[in-house]
């Protein structure tokens, strides 16, 4: 029997007693699984401030006294999680001394920093890692106190190798699949951290923020898994975030394109890359709510590799505002070669990472990341490249995007998607910067007035999904 790989997030894991929840449904499935956890939510926010922190202070009493304070904090978070979940005080014990084990080795990282003055990339992830590390623990013994054959199995005793790359990294499959695969064979509940991989010499390097779900869906890859289940606290995929807009309804099926583009554009059910060790592989993605217990293993979305063209195309709108523009200005920069290549090679030899590019005649438009905005335009405008006679840069604007399968071929419903997206935009008052088609098969986008975000995805949502649609 094939297994299947349960994935679940920091939105599962807020409160002490959300464990016992998350055993209720490891108890319902009553096969072997493997389980991939995430850090309780806020610990790895936490722990980046702290080495902010020890960084910024290395060396002072005061920051070394933080980072101890931290560390403490933990231990107190951790044993309040125990004593809600274990009842056997032998047990609990047990589980105590192995956890402070684990916190007194981020300890000595974290003190480490004090010493040396600085934080090597291998020391913030292997720093990083340890919200994970600790999940996994307490999980696996959480479980095996409830009388399930449970363990904790760590990336690095699996085999779960990455390409090495710091901070990103990305799984390497040739070397993984065969250890991995053997490692996780066999019955019972395997309890797996996510977020980090190990390197060919063994050092932690992390799959990037909110890298749990590609943890999850490589080592779904790896063993060949019947589907890889994605609890979340959401009925799934949904036609827009519901924050956002009034009245969205749950997608309950997804193209494995349709889930990848929304996650790039802002839906936070799954990682951007989770969708890409599947892919090729035909294994489907479920999502399933974990507050809704009386549905029991039922999925509210099925992500997988068949294609449903639906009667007005669009099946969601997805927006986010981790988004700038860095501009270059230039009489024929669209025009003379080799402009756009040095542009690229200098944001990538910054380790800066462009989402997407527009050009026109007098313009290149570059698409970031806000946080990579202000190094990117140091890196440019300090850059003379000939033919550019400006560089500019605007962080006040939001991406929204109309997403589904046929957004690039849809005459038998009208006029083009993206343009009546646009114009819904427009009609509702919307500050409308930038519209694009044509990167993506399954997915066309505008650049709004960030303060418009939210006025953008409800007039696009009435558009498509409304009474009058």
């Amino acid at each position: 029997m094939k297994k299947i790989v349960v994935k679940f997030g920091g939105s599962n894991l807020r409160r002490p007693e959300d464990i016992d929840r998350v055993a209720d449904v490891v108890q319902t499935y009553n096969r072997p699984l493997v389980l991939v956890v995430s850090a309780f939510y806020g610990i790895t926010n936490a722990l980046i401030d702290c080495v902010q922190a020890a960084r910024k202070g290395a060396g002072t009493i005061s920051a070394l006294e933080e980072s101890q304070d931290y560390t403490l904090a933990l231990r107190a978070l951790k044993k309040e999680i125990l004593e809600a979940n274990i009842k056997d005080p032998a047990q609990r014990a047990r589980t105590e001394a192995a956890l402070n084990a684990r916190l007194d080795q981020l300890t000595r990282y974290l003190t480490g920093i004090h010493y040396i003055g600085d934080v090597p990339d291998f020391v913030n992830d292997a720093i990083l890692s340890y919200g994970e590390r600790l999940s996994s623990l307490l999980l696996a013994d959480v479980l095996q106190s409830r009388g399930i054959n449970a363990r904790e199995a760590l990336p690095e005793d699996i085999g779960l190798v990455s390409d090495g790359v710091f901070g990103n990294a990305a799984c390497d499959f040739d070397a993984s699949t065969g250890p991995v695969s053997t490692a996780l064979s066999g019955d019972g509940v395997v309890v797996v951290p996510g977020f980090y991989g190990v390197s060919r010499d063994g050092k932690p390097t992390l799959f990037g923020r909110g890298g749990s779900d590609y943890s999850a869906a490589s080592i779904a890859r790896c063993i060949g898994a019947e589907s890889l289940d994605v609890w979340k606290d959401v009925d799934g995929f949904l036609s827009a975030d519901p924050g956002a807009v009034s009245a969205p309804h749950s997608i309950a099926r997804l193209h494995y394109l349709e889930a990848a583009e929304l996650s790039y554009f802002g839906a936070k059910i799954l990682h951007p890359r989770t969708v890409e060790p599947l892919f090729d592989q035909g294994i489907p993605i479920r999502i399933l709510n974990i507050t809704r217990p009386d549905l029991g293993l039922h999925p509210f979305t099925v992500i997988d590799g068949e294609r449903t063209v639906t009667h007005d195309v669009v099946k969601s709108v997805s927006s986010s505002d981790d988004v700038a523009i860095l501009k270059l200005h230039g009489p024929g920069v669209g025009f003379k070669p080799g402009i756009l290549a040095e542009v690229t090679s200098t944001l990538d030899h910054n380790g800066i990472n462009i989402k997407s590019v527009l050009t026109a005649q007098t313009a290149i438009n570059v698409l970031l990341a806000r946080d990579h905005l202000e190094a990117a335009y140091e890196a440019l405008a300090g850059h003379h490249i000939p033919g550019v006679v400006e560089v500019s840069r605007n962080d006040a604007v939001a991406i929204v995007a109309v997403v589904g399968d046929g957004v690039l071929d849809a005459s038998n419903v009208g006029s083009a998607i993206a343009s009546r997206a646009l114009s819904a935009a427009l009609a509702g008052g919307v500050r409308v910067t930038l519209a694009a088609a044509g990167a993506s098969e399954v997915a066309a986008y505008m650049l709004v007035d960030r303060s418009d975000r939210k006025l953008a995805l409800q007039a696009i949502h009435d558009h498509f999904f409304g009474a009058g649609a």
